[in-house]
């Protein structure tokens, strides 16, 4: 049963949140009741949907007595009963406990595992299937940093992505992606194995994390690419060491002032996906199994090239259509992982 006191509550809430949203709130407090009146409308208007057919069926009901409406009461109350299962399950999802971190930009870390040079490339096509996705979303998509090897993979990658909903859509990306194919390197066709890891973070703001000058050591640099390529003639690089914990964070762009925002920003995203693991012993353990070091038996996911085929082993996806998962159209593994943690949450309010 759906919880009746619950509702009403949240409707009323958010008819207060639309009051005071009318009665013109002052600039300090529109960004919140603003946010808060957004995130509940859509919760909001499935309760709408799901009384309008419960009051819809009540009423067809009544009609029933009516011999000149019986007939028409009775498909309506076919109609309404059909639709109301499906009414009920998309409210019971808008009900689930949001995470707080959901609706923030996502700070995305792409680094090779195991297989070599080979995995570095691979790295560097993941790198570019993200980016594909993000600008088909119409995110923006801001590379922070960008280590490349001798063949052009990628040794490290860090990227910030901004837009709606990006880091509840990318959070199940994190994990261990192993690759099937033959080698660029490979002269005698011989199919390797080798992975990459990706890490999505939520991006924090300087109220979650607070980092005291005392507990940085920022040091400048020369940057430089691979094979002496994007040499910058500056110092500019900028690598910040988180002293409490020995994270190391560097971007080398050509700004340094913008070298030490953005390493800062992926600096206080690390802590604080390290606080919300520490708040959260079961997604800690996930996180461990996620991302791991690198290695192939702890992988989330399989790319076949030979055979076009990508498995998602968490939940048992199989898709063949690698050459258009590559060039970013990830929507239905995502509207898949999405859905199996859904049903996962539901199924654990209903134990």
């Amino acid at each position: 049963m759906l919880p009746q006191d619950r509702l009403s509550q949240i409707v009323a809430r958010f008819e207060y949140l639309e009051a005071q949203l009318n009665a013109g709130p002052s600039p300090d407090e529109i960004a919140a009741i603003s946010r808060e009146y957004s995130e509940l409308k859509p919760v909001v208007t499935q309760i709408a949907q799901w009384r309008e057919a419960q009051d819809g069926i009540h009423e067809a009901q009544a009609m029933l007595a009516d011999p000149e409406m019986r007939e028409l009461a009775e498909d309506e109350l076919s109609r309404l009963r059909a639709e109301l299962p499906g009414l009920e399950h998309a409210l019971r999802i808008a009900l689930l406990p949001r995470d707080a971190a959901d609706a923030r930009p996502a700070i995305l870390e792409i680094r090779p595992g195991t297989g070599g040079e080979e995995a570095a490339l691979f790295a560097g096509d993941l790198l570019n299937m993200y980016r594909r996705f993000a600008e088909a979303q119409g995110w923006q998509f801001q590379l922070l940093e960008l280590a490349e090897s001798d063949l052009g993979g990628v040794r490290e990658a860090m990227a910030r992505i901004e837009g709606e909903g990006v880091f509840a859509r990318l959070k199940y990306e994190s994990g261990v992606h192993r690759v099937q194919r033959v080698p660029e390197t490979e002269s005698g066709g011989r199919i390797h194995t080798s992975a990459a890891t990706v890490a999505v973070l939520p991006e924090a703001a300087d109220v979650d994390i607070d980092i005291p000058a005392s507990d940085i050591r920022i040091d400048t640099m020369r940057a430089s690419g691979a094979g002496g390529q994007h040499v910058n003639t500056t110092d500019s690089a900028v690598r910040i060491t988180h002293l409490p914990t020995g994270i190391v964070v560097t971007s080398s762009e050509k700004s340094q002032h913008q070298n030490r925002a953005n390493a800062m920003a992926v600096l206080r995203a690390r802590l604080y996906d390290i606080e919300r693991q520490r708040a959260d012993a079961e997604r800690a353990a996930d996180r461990k199994s996620q991302v791991g070091s690198g290695d192939r038996s702890e992988r989330i996911r399989t790319y076949n090239f030979p055979q076009g085929r990508m498995t998602d082993h968490r939940i048992g996806l199989t898709l063949y259509a690698l050459d258009r998962i590559m060039q970013g159209d990830l929507a239905e593994i995502l509207d898949s992982l999405t859905a199996h943690d859904q049903a996962e949450r539901l199924a654990a309010q209903d134990a």
